[in-house]
């Protein structure tokens, strides 16, 4: 029965317009579609996981054969000098050998066969793309809940604006009804004048509340990420949110299903792979090369590129690196520190997300109560200026009488279509903090 009370409030019409708005009308599905697309956050986002991809290939792509190439051209001024010892005396001699005009073309190509810093780009790549896909679910499930917001505000400011144009009709109705009885003189102008304040006052707020429709519009607007002249309308069933109202209070918090939690126990992984990273760097690095170098030389420097001396070389190298000064010991330290961090991270985030539930779950359920309340009253309000207003008409109570429950039934309608916004919206923070917003519905 409060359903259908609830429902009593909203117009038969099927739709909530902008004055100067098109033809076309999008649902709350459609606007949040329209915001997953449009919206420069998630673009953003969607942008640093292709970004973080290419740097994901450039580091990978070191296990690829290293192909270089190099050449250089030296002139001599004065050639070197080698010491030979003479066959004959013993006494050793110094020697200029060489030419004076040399060059060399050098190529040379390595392939990696372990690496420390290859291995951990290798083995953190998935897990990175994976927590910058999760940041841009973080995004998409925060834009969700904004757009939603504010749809359901924008329909629930219209509905107050038809409420009081309703109040308005009645109010014109009243004062003139009042006008005649003083021009003929059966009342003071007292009530006429009183009509005409409430008349003002309503007038007044009619105004407030179109005026704000626009604002509303425009953050609209911004949420999906369109441009503010691309007017449109919003379609709404009164009945499908009725029943969007609805929440099951009994579900209980899964931490793995919150966004952010997926995204600490992502951040987690990687940190485990750096750990055991830093441990590697005591590993040596061990490549394979192979080269061939062409040499030009002469003392006439137009006559050096008639004769090449080539050579070439294969080979596997191996670096281990010794002593460091206890850096690597000390790096290792750090990243289990960070380790450790995180861990306390995961067990913060698990109590904050238990005391987000509960807060809004609190609300929740105070809200809809509030709903309630406020449904009873809105037909009891109904009842109570349906009866004045034929006791006024029949002249057993006064227009003060009259006027105060036209504003007592105003102040239960609008105050209705309050606690209609504060259940949907916390609702929203219900279902945000149980991790069940899906993106991709």
């Amino acid at each position: 029965m409060g359903l259908a009370l609830m429902g009593a409030t909203f117009s038969a019409h099927a739709q909530t317009t902008l004055p100067d708005s098109t033809s076309k009308t999008y649902s709350l599905s459609e606007v949040i579609a329209i915001a997953l697309e449009n919206q420069p956050a998630i673009k953003q986002s969607m942008l640093d996981e292709v970004i973080n991809d290419r740097q994901i290939k450039a580091n990978l792509s070191g296990w690829m054969p290293q192909i270089d190439a190099a050449a250089n051209i030296n002139h001599f001024l004065e050639l070197p000098v080698s010491v030979f010892p003479n066959p004959s005396t013993g006494e050793r001699v110094p020697v200029r050998i060489g030419v004076f005009n040399t060059s060399n073309v050098l190529i040379e190509a390595r392939q990696s066969i372990f690496d420390n810093n290859l291995l951990l780009a290798t083995r953190s790549a998935k897990s990175l793309r994976t927590l910058y896909n999760q940041n841009t679910e973080e995004v998409k499930i925060a834009t969700i809940v904004a757009v939603s917001k504010a749809y359901y505000d924008i329909l629930v400011t219209q509905e107050q604006a038809n409420i009081l144009l309703q109040v308005r009709e009645r109010l014109v109705k009243q004062r003139q009804d009042a006008k005649s009885l003083y021009e003929g003189g059966v009342v003071d102008p007292t009530d006429y004048k009183r009509a005409t304040i409430a008349l003002n006052n309503t007038l007044a707020d009619l105004k407030r509340t179109n005026e704000a429709l626009k604002g509303k519009y425009a953050y609209l607007h911004q949420l999906m990420g369109i441009q503010p002249t691309e007017l449109f309308a919003l379609k709404f069933d009164r009945y499908a949110m009725e029943n969007e109202m609805l929440l099951d209070t009994t579900m209980l918090v899964d931490y793995n299903n919150r966004i952010e939690m997926q995204q600490l126990q992502t951040q987690k992984r990687l940190q485990d792979i750096n750990v055991s990273a830093r441990k590697w760097s005591f590993f040596p690095t061990l490549s394979a090369f192979a080269n061939r170098n062409h040499v030009f030389q002469n003392d006439d420097f137009s006559e050096m590129y008639r004769q090449a001396f080539p050579n070439s070389v294969v080979g596997v190298s191996l670096n281990l690196p010794i002593f460091q000064g206890l850096r690597r010991y000390h790096n290792i330290q750090e990243q289990k520190l960070v380790n450790q961090r995180l861990t306390e991270d995961i067990s913060n985030t698990k109590n904050v997300i238990n005391t987000q539930y509960e807060q809004s779950m609190a609300r929740y359920k105070s809200d809809l109560n509030d709903w309630k309340v406020a449904t009873e009253n809105v037909t009891l309000s109904e009842e109570v200026y349906s009866t004045i207003k034929l006791q006024y008409d029949e002249g057993i109570k006064t227009y003060l009488d009259l006027m105060v429950a036209e504003t007592d039934l105003r102040a239960a309608q609008l105050n209705q279509l309050n606690t209609i916004l504060n259940v949907l919206s916390s609702k929203l923070d219900v279902m945000q903090s149980l991790g069940t917003i899906n993106t991709n519905q």
